[in-house]
């Protein structure tokens, strides 16, 4: 499966009655993680149960971009990674997290080993948030900020 991507899309507006003006939209800054895998065909296929979309990089089938919504994950191949000794991870603060999490039930994870889902639950510094333990064993830490 490959994953060709976008550009942004043009916008086309007026000012004041003007003629039409064409702009490309420049997506915000963005901070997009680059994980291990120690195959990056069976990393797409996990993600793909937790709802993500892509896959190995056209130019390069050692390399996978992953989506979900506007979160986006991307994945180098690392043969010699041993997931019990990773340290690898990233934090993905969402709008709903319930519903992130709710679509990742699905996946059934277990509650422990490897790979893994925890539940959902208010942390005492200010958020809701759950776990997800890939294959790899790559930390994805899922949060939405608590209101106050």
């Amino acid at each position: 499966m490959f994953i060709r991507l976008s550009r942004p899309r043009p916008v086309s507006f007026a000012l004041d009655g003007a003629k039409h003006r064409t702009l490309r939209m420049q997506p915000p800054d963005l901070a997009i993680p680059i994980l291990p895998s120690r195959s990056v065909s069976a990393t797409v296929v996990f993600y793909a149960s937790l709802g993500f979309e892509g896959g190995a990089n056209e130019f390069d089938s050692n390399y996978a971009i992953l989506r979900r919504g506007t979160v986006e994950l991307h994945f180098f191949t690392h043969k010699k990674l041993v997931p019990a000794e990773s340290s690898a991870g990233c934090y993905i603060r969402v709008a709903d997290v319930e519903a992130f999490y709710n679509s990742c039930l699905a996946s059934r994870l277990p509650s422990s080993g490897i790979p893994r889902m925890e539940r959902l639950e208010d942390k005492p510094w200010g958020m809701r948030e759950f776990a997800v333990i890939d294959p790899e064993g790559n930390l994805l830490r899922v949060g939405q900020i608590l209101a106050e």
